[in-house]
């Protein structure tokens, strides 16, 4: 009978996403991922692949949460536009405000910051998840739009542009470890950007 494997995968895979977050590609050596996930260099490669698998597929795992984040919010209410408010707003909370993850530097834009010129296949994975949260944005906004939520001379895609930048900004502030309440309110700050947008009935 085969012998069971002492780790589980997407444990493992969790993981490599904290480390990978809060060190970066360079700054995360092959003895510190061995550490964070408490396997060995053989169990490491037969799983995931080399360095650059691992983090790939940590970075689309990350992406994939924040994704399901959104769509959490987008589906709390009735109204798309409170929605998004909501989940812009929890990205500027502190991290003991649990579910959400702490509110640390993204870690996408972190990876294209980082890969730039060292390891362009990883930065243009993270321009493609960038463009793909910018269009989902979009999409958010479109549909809030076709309801009726949004004023009709509402430029979608130029406000989901908008959006994305300050959602990078929130996260970038919280690398200088405000105090809560100043992330609370700037969160406050960008939610209500959209209300200037806001059809009114």
């Amino acid at each position: 009978m085969a012998r069971q494997a002492r780790y589980d995968r997407e444990t493992a895979l969790k993981k490599a996403v904290a480390l990978f977050w809060e060190r970066g590609y360079h700054g995360s050596s092959m003895k510190q991922i061995e550490q964070a996930l408490d396997m060995r260099p053989g169990s490491i490669y037969a799983t995931f692949g080399s360095k650059d698998d691992l983090f790939s597929e940590a970075l689309a795992a990350y992406a994939e949460q924040g994704r399901q984040e959104l769509n959490h919010y987008l589906a709390q209410t009735d109204s798309l536009i409170d929605g998004l408010q909501t989940y812009l707003r929890r990205i500027a909370c502190h991290p003991d405000q649990a579910p959400v993850q702490p509110s640390r530097a993204c870690m996408i834009v972190k990876t294209l910051l980082e890969s730039s010129n060292t390891h362009p296949a990883l930065a243009d994975q993270a321009n493609r998840i960038l463009a793909s949260i910018q269009h989902a944005i979009h999409d958010a906004l479109e549909r809030a739009k076709a309801r009726g939520e949004l004023l009709e001379t509402t430029d979608c895609q130029r406000l989901a542009r908008l959006l994305q930048a300050q959602m990078v900004a929130i996260r970038s502030m919280a690398e200088r470890n405000l105090p809560p309440a100043e992330l609370a309110d700037l969160g406050d700050d960008v939610a209500g950007i959209l209300d200037a947008y806001r059809a009114r009935h």
